[in-house]
C-alpha cells in the first residue's frame, strides 16, 4: 500500500467511527439510555472538555515519545476497550465515567493521523484533499450505516456499529505504515514541548488562525449534538435522518476532492471569509425557517461552514510551520478548535435547545459573526 492510499484509509476507518461518534451519540444517550437532552449535553459537553485537554496535553507528550504510527495502535486499542464498557446497562454517574474516559482517548486518533498527513505533505508530496476525502466517504457510510440499522433494530445498533469500526481501526493501524511515521521522535531535554508551545504562538498569524479555527469548528456545536434529535423531533424516519445528514458530507468530499486544486493560490483569510459568512447563513436559515426541505438545503453550506475552515488551518500550517511544530499545532487545534469550544456550546446549546430547537442553532452566530470581523480587521496586519 503507498503512502497516499495508506492516508486515505487511515482517514476512512477514523471517521466511520466518527460518523457514528459524532452525530448520533447525544441522541443515542437520549433514547437508549433515557437521559434528558439537558443530561445528555453534560456529559458529552464534559467529555468534550477531557478530549480538550488530552489533546492539549497528552497528544504532545506522547509524540514525544512514540512515533506516530505508535501512538495510533494504542490509542485506538484502548478506546476499543473503554467503547466495550458502554454494553452493560449503567446509571448516568457510570455514564459519565465512561464517556469522559472514551472521550480523552479516542479522538486523539484524529489529531495523530492528522499530523500524519501534514508532515506526509511535506516529505512525500501527498495530496492532502484527495485523501481527506476518504475520511468524508468514511463518515458517509457510517451515516448510512446508522440509519439503515436504526430503523431495523433500532438505536441500539450504535454501540455495536462504533465498537466494529473501533475494531477495524485498531486491525488496520496494526499493520505496516509510512517509513516516516514509524520514526521515533528525536531525544531532546525536558523543556523541548514547551519551546515548540512557545515558537507556535510566536509565529506570525498562528494566534489568529488558531482562534477563527475556534470559532468556527466550536459553531457547529448545535448541529453534531442536535441535528439527530432536531430531525426526530420533526418526525423524519431514522434512516432519513442518516441520508438528510450524508448530504452535508457529499458536499464535504466534493469540496476535499477539488479543494488542492481550487484552492491554490486563495489566501488562508479569504478561506476563514467565505467560511465564516457560510457559517453565519447556515445558523440563521436553519432557525429562521425549521423545516426539512430547509435543513437539507443548508448542508450545502457544510463544506464552507467546517470544509473551508478545517482545510484553511491544515494549509496554513503545512505552509508556515516547520515540521517539528506540526504535532503541537494539531494537538492544540484538535484541543480548542474541535473540543474545547464544542463543548462550552454544547452547554450553552442543550440550555437553549430546551427553551426552542430554534435557538440552539441560532445561538451558534456568537461564533461565525464575530469570527468575520476578525479576518476582515486582521487580515492586512498579518497577511495570512
Amino acid at each position: 500500500m503507498n503512502n497516499q492510499r495508506w492516508l486515505s484509509f487511515s482517514f476512512f476507518v477514523f471517521f466511520f467511527t466518527w460518523g457514528v461518534f459524532l452525530p448520533y451519540w447525544t441522541g443515542w444517550l437520549t433514547i437508549e439510555k433515557g437521559l434528558s437532552v439537558t443530561a445528555a449535553s453534560i456529559i458529552m459537553g464534559a467529555g468534550m472538555i477531557a478530549r480538550s485537554l488530552s489533546t492539549f496535553l497528552v497528544f504532545p507528550y506522547l509524540t514525544q515519545k512514540l512515533s506516530l504510527i505508535r501512538a495510533m495502535k494504542w490509542m485506538s486499542l484502548a478506546a476499543l476497550i473503554l467503547a466495550l464498557l458502554y454494553l452493560p446497562d449503567s446509571p448516568s454517574i457510570v455514564l459519565l465515567i465512561i464517556t469522559v474516559l472514551f472521550s480523552a482517548v479516542y479522538p486523539m486518533i484524529l489529531p495523530a493521523v492528522e499530523s500524519g498527513a501534514s508532515i506526509l505533505m511535506q516529505t512525500e508530496g501527498i495530496h492532502y484533499g484527495k485523501s481527506r476525502s476518504f475520511g468524508s466517504i468514511g463518515y458517509t457510510v457510517a451515516l448510512l450505516l446508522i440509519g439503515a440499522a436504526t430503523a431495523i433494530w433500532t438505536e441500539k445498533a450504535i454501540l455495536y456499529i462504533m465498537i466494529a469500526g473501533l475494531a477495524i481501526a485498531t486491525l488496520f493501524f496494526m499493520r505496516p505504515a509510512p517509513a516516516v511515521l514509524q520514526l521515533n521522535p528525536v531525544k531532546g531535554n525536558s523543556t523541548k514541548r514547551a519551546i515548540d508551545f512557545k515558537a507556535l504562538f510566536t509565529s506570525k498569524g498562528f494566534a489568529v488562525v488558531l482562534i477563527l479555527a475556534i470559532l468556527l469548528q466550536g459553531a457547529h456545536a448545535s448541529y453534531y449534538n442536535f441535528g439527530f434529535i432536531f430531525l426526530n423531533d420533526l418526525g423524519v424516519n431514522g434512516f432519513y435522518i442518516g441520508i438528510i445528514l450524508n448530504v452535508a458530507v457529499l458536499f464535504e468530499i466534493l469540496f476535499f476532492t477539488y479543494a488542492d486544486r481550487l484552492l491554490a493560490n486563495v489566501k488562508v483569510s479569504t478561506m476563514f471569509l467565505l467560511a465564516g459568512i457560510g457559517s453565519t447563513a447556515r445558523w440563521i436559515l436553519i432557525s429562521s425557517f425549521p423545516y426539512i426541505t430547509v435543513f437539507i438545503g443548508t448542508q450545502a453550506l457544510h463544506a464552507l461552514s467546517f470544509g473551508l475552515a478545517h482545510f484553511a488551518f491544515i494549509q496554513f500550517i503545512s505552509e508556515k510551520l516547520p515540521r517539528d511544530q506540526i504535532a503541537g499545532a494539531q494537538g492544540i487545534y484538535a484541543a480548542f478548535a474541535m473540543s474545547l469550544s464544542t463543548a462550552i456550546l454544547t452547554f450553552l446549546g442543550g440550555y437553549l435547545y430546551d427553551i426552542s430547537p430554534r435557538l440552539a442553532f441560532l445561538g451558534m452566530i456568537i461564533c461565525s459573526v464575530p469570527a468575520i470581523i476578525i479576518v476582515l480587521t486582521t487580515k492586512k496586519r498579518y497577511v495570512y
